[in-house]
């Protein structure tokens, strides 16, 4: 005997097409939250730096000469969303690595200045960076974060100049360090007179990610 066919009453009909409504819109949403989440992973990068090609440079003016000085770097990785400008990341020098080629003046800036026995480590850490990144080749970004030294941190904004080529990247960026008016110790003494505020150059390079 055939079996006769079902008829599907109007009002269960009607509530099979709003289930069906709803799920195409649950996977549109989700398809959406997708490619969404996509786009913004594609934004990010991010900087490791290679301490065998990343320093940082000194210089401090005084009435007779001046001192130039280098820091080794302890380690550098830096994450940068170029859709937002947010940044994330430390790069971090040894301050014992200070040395300016006269042991005697060393010996003088680790004890009575920098106190590096105290404090080790001399770091930045950005947080925002204003700029446009090309995709390669030369840019130039305002960086803003928190340089910490001699157990303190304050507030800095540092023009970086970047260059991008394939999966490597260098940088440099100069910027002034009060270190006076951060409560370390101006080293001039009678007649030998010291600048309150030393010049800083850092250069970086690495590979990106």
């Amino acid at each position: 005997m055939a079996t006769p066919n079902r008829v599907i009453p109007k009002s269960n009909s009607k509530f099979i097409a709003k289930i069906g409504i709803a799920a195409a819109l649950g996977v549109l949403v989700l398809c959406a939250h997708l490619a969404f989440a996509q786009a913004a992973v594609s934004h990010e990068l991010q900087f490791r730096l290679d301490p065998a090609h990343s320093s940082a440079k000194i210089e401090l003016h005084g009435n007779f000469h001046t001192v130039e000085g280098s820091f080794a770097l302890s380690h550098g990785d830096i994450r940068y969303d170029s859709a937002t400008g947010k940044m994330g990341g430390e790069i971090v020098f040894d301050a014992r690595s200070g040395r300016t080629g006269n042991d005697g003046r060393d010996r003088k800036m680790h004890k009575d200045v920098l106190e590096s026995a105290r404090f080790p480590e001399i770091a930045f850490r950005p947080d925002h960076a204003e700029g446009t990144l090309a995709p390669s080749g030369d840019s130039t970004l305002q960086v803003h974060g928190m340089f910490s030294i001699h157990g303190a941190d304050h507030e800095l904004t540092i023009t970086v100049t970047l260059h991008l080529e394939g999966a490597g990247w260098s940088a440099k960026a100069a910027f002034q360090v009060p270190y006076a008016k951060w409560g370390m110790k101006n080293p001039s003494v009678l007649f030998l007179r010291v600048d309150s505020v030393v010049g800083v150059e850092l250069q970086g390079a690495g590979a990106v990610q």
